[in-house]
């Protein structure tokens, strides 16, 4: 359910920034944990073996991630709870569909990256805007630990556009010819 669902069905309000923030967290609290459960399978799908190991580093960041996020609610003095996020629910779900595709297996690696960079876009955006909220109700703690997070995605991203373009991508091609 996305923030606005939960808010519906729950009747709640957004009364302050803090509030937002606390909303936005619980949803990346879940899509965290829903990126936990799908990397292994999307590192098993995985044909090229560099492509693998970033899905397999990615994993062991994740891990650190919820743990950050923990912190994060620690500090507002809330129990960490999961919102389940849709948006990160239908990528994953696609993504599945990908993961189980018959066909070329350079191509469904080409197929797995953009699926993944699109997990991580979504992550950027939603740590980027938890991080501004943080920074605007002076929570700097938790904008700080937000921040560390925010430049692990933009870094997997970073990594996942490389093997892309210098391997993948050039692979995929190469075998649609």
């Amino acid at each position: 359910m996305s923030i606005k669902g939960y808010l519906k069905a729950t009747g709640k309000n957004l009364d302050s920034m803090t509030d937002l923030l606390v909303e936005m967290l619980k949803d990346l609290y879940d899509v965290e944990h829903s990126v936990m459960k799908a990397l292994p399978m999307m590192a098993d799908s995985a044909h090229d073996q560099s492509l693998k190991s970033a899905f397999h580093h990615h994993r062991d960041e994740t891990e650190a991630q919820i743990r950050r996020l923990e912190q994060c609610f620690d500090k507002l003095g809330v129990k960490p709870k999961r919102e389940t996020c849709e948006g990160i629910s239908g990528i994953l779900a696609e993504g599945e569909v990908l993961m189980h595709a018959k066909g070329e297996p350079h191509v469904k690696d080409a197929a797995l990256i953009a699926t993944a960079q699109m997990v991580e876009h979504y992550e950027i955006a939603g740590y980027g805007s938890a991080r501004s909220f943080a920074s605007h109700v002076n929570r700097s703690d938790i904008a700080d630990l937000l921040q560390q997070t925010l430049k692990e995605e933009h870094e997997t991203d970073s990594t996942l556009t490389q093997l892309a373009e210098s391997v993948v991508n050039p692979a995929s091609a190469a075998a649609s010819i």
